[in-house]
């Protein structure tokens, strides 16, 4: 099978073109003839060397695919309600960046109707990240306020619409006035540029002076100890990724007094039974939303996976470029269509 990989860690110049044996699936598990893999920050983090690859886990990056089931564990299949030739996307713990990827059957997901594939690529890490950490770790509820640092990347934007289909009140930052405006677009209540606003300030005033109920952080660093000043009493701030440090300071007596909860998690090294519990989730609750419309796929942009673009070696490397740029707004997505 072609596959996109890693020659060496470093820039994205390192993201080639390769072939690789065709993956079998084993027990539990499925086979899928991938049409699309999605593009997420974990996948820049492994290319330079920040991420370690799971034990067991393929070398190959990428955390998400859609496609076509060609082979699995027929008994695995049928309890899922799956069967060969069945249009699937899946969260996978790496080999997504192939045309050919195995996947746990419970971490797959039926592509919800009228989505095409690329579409449906675009869906499982964000929101199953998302689900795991905004309504499971921080257990947000209808009528509370949503806090997201971030909210045009594909986790904010996953995180925008979901709060609000699920009644919260959300408030997202941007670095731009035309990325708040997006922000807004998408069903944002309210929209901070963390460039010429305070956060901390903007989100007490437009919480008249309570705070937010959650915050979905993808920073840390200096950030901590002002999203703590930030949180309504008994908030809980859930830390998902270190883009601004690993070391932070915070007022232990801020989180005495308001009873606050500071936690986070990574989701690729979790086990299979725990992913399969937030698949269930999404079945049961969230496709209901994508079904309806309520929810909506967000795509910046298509690359070419094996492709050379933009004058990288492939497209794939094109698309870390813009990810890393921070320009993108939404998805980054790799068509393995036409491979």
């Amino acid at each position: 099978m072609k596959v996109v990989e890693i020659q060496s860690y470093g820039a994205p110049e390192v993201l080639v073109a390769g072939t690789r044996p065709d993956p079998v699936a084993g027990a539990g598990e499925l086979l899928i003839r991938v049409s699309a893999s999605g593009i997420n920050r974990p996948d820049v983090l492994q290319r330079t060397g920040n991420y370690p690859v799971p034990a067991g886990a393929s070398d190959i990056p990428g955390l998400e695919v859609a496609g076509v089931i060609v082979s699995g564990d027929a008994q695995a299949m049928a309890q899922a309600g799956l069967s060969v030739g069945d249009r699937v996307c899946a969260l996978v713990a790496g080999g997504g960046y192939a045309q050919l990827c195995v996947a746990p059957v419970v971490q797959c997901l039926p592509v919800p109707a009228g989505f095409s594939d690329i579409e449906a690529a675009s869906l499982p890490e964000t929101f199953f990240t998302v689900w795991s950490n905004v309504f499971d770790r921080g257990r947000l509820v209808a009528g509370e306020t949503l806090l997201i640092q971030g909210g045009t990347s594909g986790i904010g934007v996953t995180a925008i619409q979901m709060a609000k289909a699920a009644g919260a009140t959300v408030i997202a930052t941007a670095g731009s006035d035309d990325k708040c405006q997006a922000c807004l677009a998408w069903g944002a209540d309210h929209a901070i540029n963390y460039k010429t606003q305070d956060f901390v300030e903007e989100t007490k005033r437009m919480t008249g002076g309570v705070g937010a109920n959650v915050i979905l952080d993808m920073v840390a660093g200096s950030y901590v100890a002002r999203e703590v000043e930030a949180l309504a009493e008994d908030g809980r701030l859930v830390i998902i990724a270190v883009q601004g440090g690993l070391k932070a300071e915070l007022n232990a007596g801020l989180v005495l007094r308001r009873r606050l909860t500071v936690t986070g998690s990574t989701l690729r090294p979790r086990p299979v039974a725990f992913k399969a519990d937030i698949a269930q989730s999404l079945k049961t609750r969230v496709w209901p939303w994508l079904a309806s419309g309520a929810i909506k796929p967000v795509i910046h942009s298509v690359f070419a996976a094996d492709v050379p673009a933009a004058g990288f070696p492939t497209g794939a490397a094109a698309a870390h470029a813009l990810m890393e740029s921070n320009q993108h707004v939404g998805k980054i997505v790799l068509n393995w269509a036409s491979a």
